[in-house]
């Protein structure tokens, strides 16, 4: 395999044979890098479904092609870059971005701008809003506990009402006062009112702004994922579709085999030298033979993930909205944001007078809605397109649906202590180390988790890295900006 990425020197030593748990990004990338520095002897990919990419995966019906949520190609870690671009090369496109918040029958612009804001909510409100985040900066709550208490030290508490409270609802099921604080700070980091306002006022400041274009694969994410798969066996790798983890054994301070199930029933057993998962904790803590210590697994049962299912509709006409996405802020419906999949790449609706629009549920596996009959689901989601102005429901004249589990780690009250009881035993595991979203039970953007399995492989080279430690403090990628000292800093949106 050719080493363009060129951000490391050849592994000094082979760490025997390896096993990956999961082929979503963060599975695929160890295997990847672990073949690109020659740290494994050999090496198989355990993968449960019968497709590679997990949430970033690209699902198709009839000829449409979609996402499990939106994926843009975008970092500043060069060792990322440099994967997406051997593997993808010319299969990248550039796709304009434009997405917006629906809010009370208006559209509002993603991020937050003054102008926009102040035309649509009006001066009276706006004031209001100025005026209750002065009060909030001048006595702000003394400890952020929780994701409201941090969102109203920056925003005020009129603003937050507005934007912040009902959509986080929707999103996580949960009242934002239970949610902590350091979920806000990594995915909302350094967004400020005030240099929005200051910038719209006098075209200066440093008010955070998304990229306004982005690479995309042709066909979808699950196009890098599946060319990352074709490689790896082309070198030699076994990639094992459908093979569900179900048991890994360990003794003392080692994880000595692993047991899949295939798709013929039967189950595998695999000794690797080394293993890396990307399974998600409270799973693999299940899955452990002998069951760990009894507070392990107990801290393990303590983490708790939000489910997601996509509505994806097929409309009889051209495309109702020009936006990749639209939040929807609006309570009255269930649905909290809309795709239009021909936004992302024009190969990913084959009719040009169709269009492929997504609708975005986000639940948990108990609820009504995830037990929903297909059928069932196809018409609330046209009901709701109707109801938001976008499109007839009777123009609807197909639609999938797909239902993703376990799709965001909850950063709830209980999960710090939880997480750090779990990842004090499994750092006794010496020949074993966990990634990913997933596996770090910590919502990172793919890039970043990407970053954290390049780093495990590496370790397997004989170097020394704290996969943990990944996007800790560092500001999710879109944009860096100077400050008024001249330094270079990071800034992020959710």
């Amino acid at each position: 395999m050719s080493d363009k990425a060129g951000s490391y020197e050849d592994a000094s030593r082979s760490a025997g044979s390896v096993g990956v748990l999961g082929g979503g990004p963060a599975g695929l990338t160890a295997a990847y890098e672990l073949q690109r520095i020659g740290a494994a002897a050999k090496l198989t990919v355990f993968e449960g479904s019968d497709l590679v990419g997990g949430i970033s995966r690209t699902e198709s019906h009839r000829g449409f092609r979609f996402d499990i949520g939106g994926h843009r190609f975008f970092t500043k870690v060069p060792q990322v870059t440099a994967m997406w671009e051997e593997v993808l090369g010319e299969e990248f496109i550039t796709v304009e971005r434009l997405s917006r918040i629906y809010y009370r029958g208006r559209y509002y612009n993603y991020p937050l701008s003054f102008t926009n804001a102040l035309g649509n909510l009006g001066v009276y409100e706006s004031l209001r809003i100025m005026g209750s985040y002065a009060k909030w900066r001048l006595f702000p709550r003394r400890e952020e506990h929780s994701f409201e208490d941090w969102v109203i030290n920056r925003f005020g508490g009129r603003l937050y009402a507005h934007f912040f409270e009902s959509y986080t609802r929707k999103v996580w099921g949960i009242s934002p006062r239970e949610i902590r604080a350091d979920w806000a700070a990594q995915r909302i980091k350094d967004l400020s009112l005030y240099g929005a306002v200051r910038q719209a006022l006098t075209g200066r400041g440093n008010a955070v702004s998304l990229i306004e274009r982005f690479r995309y694969p042709r066909l979808g994410p699950g196009m890098m994922w599946e060319m990352t798969k074709d490689r790896l066996e082309e070198n030699g790798a076994e990639v094992a579709m459908r093979h569900r983890v179900e048991r890994v054994a360990w003794d003392g301070d080692r994880v000595t085999a692993i047991d899949t199930r295939g798709p013929d029933g039967a189950v595998r057993t695999d000794e690797p030298d080394h293993v890396i998962s990307t399974l998600a904790i409270r799973d693999l803590i299940e899955i452990m033979d002998p069951a760990p210590p009894a507070e392990i697994v107990e801290a393990a049962q303590k983490l708790r993930y939000r489910d997601f299912l996509i509505v994806t509709l097929v409309l009889d006409h051209a495309d109702p909205f020009p936006d990749n996405w639209i939040y929807v802020h609006d309570p009255n419906v269930r649905v909290g944001r809309i795709q239009n999949f021909r936004a992302w790449s024009k190969d990913m609706v084959p009719e040009e007078n169709r269009a492929s629009i997504g609708m975005e549920y986000f639940c948990n596996e108990d609820e009504e809605i995830w037990t929903m009959d297909d059928a069932d689901l196809r018409d609330l989601a046209a009901r709701e397109l109707e109801r938001l102005g976008l499109a007839p429901a009777s123009s609807v004249v197909d639609h999938a649906v797909i239902r993703q589990l376990k799709a965001y780690p909850v950063y709830d009250g209980d999960y710090q202590e939880a997480l750090e009881t779990v990842r004090g035993w499994l750092e006794t595991l010496t020949n074993f180390q966990t990634v990913g979203r997933n596996g770090l039970h910590r919502y990172n953007n793919q890039d970043h988790s990407m970053l954290t399995a390049m780093l495990a492989a590496r370790n397997l080279a004989g170097e020394n890295h704290d996969v943990w430690t990944v996007n800790v403090d560092r500001a999710y990628h879109e944009e860096f900006v100077v400050d008024r000292d001249g330094q270079q800093a990071e800034k992020q949106v959710a």
